[in-house]
């Protein structure tokens, strides 16, 4: 069932409240020393008192104005089942090693999805003081300004995105088919925030991006956004690396981009 415009909108607002105080939050904390450090899946997937934070504010906020909502967030895993069919995806730290290390390239992610797809997206990005923006069916925006992608089919010229997970084995295989892909690109950029680099291809700074491995909080609100902007976002389905993956461009990309990625896929080990 898809929801009615004005709950996207109503969500939008929270979302971009909420980000907001979390990116302040976060930019209070950034290039401190690194406080309730402790690792997740692997040694090299980090999570801080600062992510915990953010996430506490922001989930604040989404449950005291849409209590019926079910919630997916990065660092707490799934709140309570919701009653409305909506359901909100938060990162409230998108590139957690990039923020430790001082590095920056971070956002705040949030996205709301009903039973027909993505509803609403914000990618706010602190230190720019640049938030990427959408509902479904309307334009995409940066701070305010709509964001329209040109179409292109060349991919030689194209600067793609991407990125590596914390395995070692999976990344080794995720550098394998990378090999395969760059002689057929203009270049590569490997960000470290999958939200940052999505609203990257809304705005057009990257042409492409795409990932194996991503969690559907990294891309849920990006993939929002790069389709609102005109875009394109594909899954891609699990391949060596283990995980399926996401797939995003602007208009006539897509394609190209998608047969370069699945034939690299023949030459991991």
């Amino acid at each position: 069932m898809r929801t009615d415009p004005a709950h996207a909108h109503q969500a939008l607002d929270i979302a971009m409240r909420a980000a907001e105080i979390a990116g302040r939050g976060l930019m209070a904390r950034f290039e401190r020393p690194a406080e309730g450090l402790t690792a997740k899946s692997t040694s090299t997937d980090l999570v801080s008192d600062a992510d915990r934070e953010a996430e506490h504010a922001i989930l604040s906020i989404i449950r005291a104005e849409r209590p019926g909502d079910a919630i997916l967030s990065e660092e707490s895993g799934e709140a309570e089942d919701g009653t409305s069919g909506l359901r909100w995806l938060v990162d409230p730290l998108d590139g957690t090693t990039n923020y430790l290390w001082g590095y920056p390239q971070w956002a705040v992610s949030i996205a709301c999805y009903d039973d027909a797809g993505g509803l609403m997206g914000v990618v706010h990005d602190p230190i720019r003081g640049e938030t990427f923006s959408a509902v479904r069916g309307g334009p995409a925006h940066l701070n305010g300004q709509v964001l329209t992608l040109e179409p292109s089919d060349d991919l030689g010229q194209a600067l793609i995105g991407s990125g590596f997970g914390y395995d070692g084995v999976r990344r080794r295989r995720q550098a394998t088919r990378l090999m395969g892909v760059i002689p057929h690109v203009r270049d590569m950029r490997r960000g470290g925030s999958a939200a940052l680099d999505m609203a990257w291809v809304a705005c057009g700074r990257l042409d492409a991006y795409y990932e194996f491995g991503v969690n559907a909080w990294d891309v849920a609100a990006g993939a929002v956004i790069v389709i609102a902007a005109g875009g394109e976002v594909q899954d891609i389905p699990a391949g060596p690396e283990g995980a399926p993956g996401t797939l995003a461009a602007r208009p006539g990309l897509a394609d190209p981009l998608r047969a370069v990625v699945d034939a690299a896929a023949g030459g991991i080990a």
